[in-house]
C-alpha cells in the first residue's frame, strides 16, 4: 500500500461503518470527492482493483459513491482509503455523505468566489488596455496594465485552479489522464503565455481570459454537483426518513428518549402524532392515520388499530401509537429498499457501460488533438507559438468529454428516485432498459391483479346468527379460508371444544365446518363449484355453503386498459383453476389467459412468447412464478410477494393498487428516450466543437463556456424526467 495521504478521510473512523458480508469479506460504502468523469471512475476501480485482498468495486459517477468488498485480514478500510487519498481523491464513509457533500460544495464555491473576484476586476483592465489599442496609450502604462492583471490573475488562479489541477497532478503520478488534466494544462498553459509576454514587453496578454476560463469552468462544476446531488437526495436520504430518536416505555410505564440505532426488537415505542415510525411493528393500543406514502407509494393514510403492522419511515398523522418492534436497523423494510436501491445504483447498465466505454478512449485523444493543433499552427501554418499555444489550448477545454460522461448516469439516478417516489425499487442495473422494451404483459392472477386475501363472497345470503357460529369455529384455526371467515365477523368469540382435523375442517362435537365431502353426508343437489368454499353442516342444520372470492385490485381494468392504450398486449398464466380465473380476465378486461398452469407451463408460454419476437414483462408474486419471473425479458413483483419471487424479480412495487406497473413502463421509456438524447446531445456538440476549435475559430474563453454549457444541457435534459407530469400514456 502506498503512503498515507493526508485527507479529511483520516478524521473519520472507518470502522464502524464496514459491514461484516457473512462469508469472509467485508464492504463499505465510501463518498468520494473529486469523481468528476468517466475516467476517474476507471482510475478508482483498477487502482482498488489492484490491492490485494480486493473482492470487489463498483464506483458511480453520478452519486459519488465506491463499493468496496475486500476478504477479511488482507485489506483493511484505512488502506484502502488512503490508496483512494494517494489518487488525489478524498474519500469519507457513506454515513458522512451530507458532511463530505456539503465540504466539496463549499471548497468549490470558495474557488468560484475567487475566480469570479480576478475575472471581474482584470476585465476592468483589459477593458482600458482594449481602449488604448484605439489611443495613444503608451507601452510604459500598457505594461503597467499588463503587470497589475498578472498580480491580480496568478495568485486568484493559484487557488480557483484546485478543483482541477489536483486531481489532475495525482492521476498523473499514477501514469492515468483524466478530464482534468486538460483544463489543467489549458489554463496553466494560457498564464504562461500571458506572463512569458508581459516579461518581454509584448503587446498581448491573455490574462482576462485564463479568468473567465476558470470562472466558467468553476460555474458548470457547482452547477453540476448540484445537480447531482438533486439527483441522488431520494435514495441518499432514504433512511433519515427512518428518524433520529425514539420514545420508549419500560414494564414500569416511565418514558424515555433513546437513539433510533439503538432501538431493538421487543421494545414499546410510544410514538406521538406527527412523528416518524422508526421500527417495524405491531400496534399495542392506539388507533390513528399512518401515511405511508413513501413505502407504497399511495397518497392516502392508511388507517391503523391494534394488531396493525406498520413500517419504519412511515408518519404517524393523527393521534398518539404504542408499537411493539418486530424489526430494527438494518432488518425493517426501509432498509432493505435503501439496500436494494444501492445495489442498483452501484451497478451499471448498457448505456452507462457505452458511455463510460467511449469516455476512456476518447481521453487520451484529447490530448493528441491539442498536440496535432499546435503543430499545425506553429509548424505548417506559419503562426508564432503563442498563437498556436492558445488555439490547442481552446481544443484542450472544448473537448472535454465530460458531458457524455454525465449523459446517461444522471437519468439513471433520476429514474431511480422517480421510480422511488412511487413505491417501486429497481433492483437490476439494466432493468431499467429492458422495461422501456417491452412490448408483452404476462400477469399472474392470485396475489397479482387480485388482493391475495380471500373475502366471504355471500355474507348477505347467510343468516347472522349463522354466520357467528361459523364463525366461532374458523377461530381456532390459521387456515386461510377459516381467516377469511372470522374477519367478516371479527366480534365472534371463539367456541370452545373446537377440534381441528387438518385437511378437513374443524368439529365442536356433531357441528362441523370444513371441505364438503368431509362436513356433508351426502352431496348436495344442483351444487356447482365457482371457487373456494366452505360447508357448515350439523343436527337441526340445514347445510350452509360459505363462498370466498380473491377480490381483483381496484384499479386492476384500468391497469390493463393503459397498458393496451401503450401499445402492449396483455395476458394471464395462472395456476389457479379456469373457474376462479375467468372471472377476474372478464373484470380486467383481458381476453387471452390460462388456468391451471404450473411452473413448466408458464416457463413455456413465455418461451412461445420470446419465439414470436415478443419481449415479455412478467408480474408476479408465488414462488410458482419464480422461475417465469427469472426467464422473462424483464419481471416485476409487488412487495408482498415471497422473498425468492422479489429475488428474481428486476423491479419490486408497493401498495395495493397495479398502477406502480404502467408508471415504471412510462418512465422506463422517458429515461431510454433522455439517455439517448443526451448520448446525441454530446456527441453531437464535440462533432461541431472539435474542427472549429482546430481551425482556431473558438477562443478558450468561448471554449470553456462551450464545455460548461454541453454538461449542463445533458444534466437539465435529465432533470427534466423528475419535473415530468403524471405516467398516464
Amino acid at each position: 500500500m502506498s503512503a498515507t495521504v493526508h485527507s479529511p478521510a483520516a478524521e473519520i473512523a472507518p470502522e464502524p461503518f464496514v459491514r461484516d458480508g457473512g462469508d469472509g469479506t467485508r464492504s463499505l460504502t465510501l463518498l468520494v470527492a473529486g469523481m468528476h468523469c468517466g475516467g476517474c471512475v476507471q482510475r478508482i476501480e483498477d487502482t482498488l482493483a489492484a490491492c490485494p485482498g480486493v473482492v470487489s468495486v463498483r464506483a458511480n459517477l453520478t452519486t459519488r459513491r465506491v463499493a468496496l468488498s475486500w476478504r477479511d485480514g488482507s485489506a483493511s478500510a484505512r488502506e484502502l482509503m488512503d490508496r483512494l487519498a494517494a489518487l488525489g481523491y478524498t474519500a469519507t464513509p457513506f454515513a458522512e455523505r451530507s458532511t463530505g457533500r456539503d465540504a466539496e460544495g463549499k471548497r468549490l464555491m470558495r474557488a468560484l468566489a475567487v475566480a469570479g473576484f480576478a475575472a471581474a476586476n482584470v476585465m476592468l483592465l483589459s477593458v482600458a488596455l482594449w481602449a488604448g489599442a484605439f489611443s495613444d496609450m503608451d507601452d510604459v502604462t500598457r505594461q503597467m496594465f499588463h503587470w497589475v492583471s498578472a498580480l491580480i490573475v496568478l495568485p486568484a488562479s493559484a487557488y480557483a485552479i484546485g478543483p482541477f489541477a489536483r486531481p489532475a497532478l495525482a492521476q498523473l503520478r499514477h501514469g492515468a489522464m483524466g478530464m482534468d488534466l486538460p483544463i489543467t494544462v489549458a489554463v496553466i498553459s494560457t498564464l504562461a503565455v500571458s506572463l512569458w509576454e508581459t516579461l518581454r514587453g509584448g503587446a498581448h496578454v491573455y490574462f482576462e481570459a485564463a479568468a473567465m476560463l476558470l470562472f466558467f469552468l468553476l460555474i458548470g462544476r457547482v452547477l453540476d454537483q448540484q445537480a447531482r446531488a438533486r439527483a441522488g437526495r431520494m435514495a441518499e436520504n432514504l433512511l433519515v426518513l427512518r428518524g433520529q430518536s425514539a420514545v420508549v416505555l419500560d414494564i414500569d410505564g416511565r418514558q424515555r428518549e433513546i437513539a433510533a440505532a439503538d432501538v431493538v426488537p421487543g421494545m414499546r415505542l410510544l410514538v406521538a402524532a406527527g412523528a416518524r415510525i422508526v421500527a417495524d411493528g405491531v400496534v399495542e393500543s392506539g388507533q390513528s392515520d399512518v401515511d405511508n406514502s413513501l413505502i407504497s407509494g399511495e397518497s392516502l393514510p392508511l388507517a391503523v388499530a391494534p394488531g396493525g403492522a406498520v413500517l419504519a419511515g412511515t408518519l404517524n398523522a393523527t393521534a398518539p401509537l404504542v408499537v411493539r418492534v418486530g424489526a430494527a436497523g438494518d432488518d425493517t423494510v426501509l432498509a432493505g429498499i435503501n439496500r436494494l436501491m444501492e445495489a442498483a445504483l452501484q451497478s451499471r447498465g448498457r448505456y452507462v457501460r457505452l458511455a463510460d466505454r467511449v469516455v476512456r478512449i476518447y481521453a487520451p485523444w484529447v490530448h493528441v488533438a491539442a498536440v496535432v493543433t499546435f503543430l499545425g499552427w506553429w509548424g505548417l501554418g506559419g503562426v508564432g507559438w503563442q498563437p498556436a499555444v492558445l488555439v490547442a489550448v481552446s481544443v484542450l477545454i472544448i473537448t472535454c468529454p465530460c458531458a457524455l460522461g454525465l449523459a446517461v448516469p444522471v437519468v439513471q439516478v433520476v429514474a431511480h428516485g422517480r421510480l422511488l417516489g412511487r413505491g417501486i425499487v429497481l433492483k437490476s442495473a439494466d432493468g431499467l432498459e429492458r422495461l422501456a422494451e417491452a412490448d408483452h404483459v404476462v400477469f399472474d392472477k392470485t396475489g397479482t391483479l387480485t388482493e391475495g386475501a380471500l373475502v366471504l363472497a355471500n355474507g348477505d345470503e347467510v343468516p347472522s346468527d349463522v354466520l357467528a357460529k361459523a364463525a366461532s369455529l374458523a377461530a381456532a384455526s390459521r387456515h386461510p379460508l377459516a381467516r377469511a371467515l372470522v374477519r367478516a365477523m371479527p366480534d365472534a368469540a371463539l367456541a370452545p371444544g373446537v377440534v381441528e382435523h387438518p385437511g378437513r375442517g374443524l368439529a365442536q362435537g356433531a357441528l362441523r365446518l370444513g371441505a364438503r365431502s368431509w362436513a356433508l353426508s351426502a352431496e348436495p343437489e344442483g351444487h356447482s363449484v365457482t371457487g373456494p368454499e366452505l360447508w357448515l353442516a350439523g343436527p337441526d342444520l340445514a347445510p350452509i355453503c360459505f363462498r370466498f372470492s380473491d377480490e381483483p385490485r381496484a384499479d386492476v381494468a384500468d391497469t390493463v386498459q393503459r397498458l393496451h392504450a401503450l401499445g402492449l398486449g396483455v395476458e394471464i398464466l395462472s395456476g389457479d383453476q379456469a373457474v376462479a380465473v375467468a372471472p377476474v380476465a372478464r373484470v380486467a378486461g383481458i381476453e387471452t389467459w390460462q388456468g391451471a398452469a404450473d411452473p413448466a407451463a408458464k416457463l413455456g408460454r413465455l418461451r412461445e412468447l420470446a419465439a414470436d419476437g415478443r419481449k415479455v414483462l412478467m408480474v408476479g408474486d408465488g414462488l410458482n412464478d419464480a422461475p417465469a419471473l427469472a426467464a422473462a425479458h424483464v419481471s416485476m413483483s409487488p412487495a408482498v410477494a415471497a422473498d425468492i419471487s422479489q429475488a428474481a424479480a428486476d423491479l419490486v412495487f408497493q401498495g395495493h393498487i397495479l398502477a406502480p406497473v404502467v408508471e415504471a413502463i412510462v418512465i422506463a421509456r422517458r429515461a431510454q428516450a433522455l439517455a439517448r438524447g443526451n448520448i446525441a446531445l454530446a456527441v453531437g456538440y464535440n462533432a461541431l466543437a472539435v474542427p472549429l476549435a482546430m481551425a482556431g475559430l473558438v477562443t478558450p474563453l468561448i471554449a470553456a463556456a462551450a464545455m460548461s454549457a454541453s454538461s449542463l444541457v445533458v444534466t437539465l435534459n435529465a432533470l427534466r424526467l423528475a419535473r415530468a407530469k403524471g405516467a398516464r400514456p
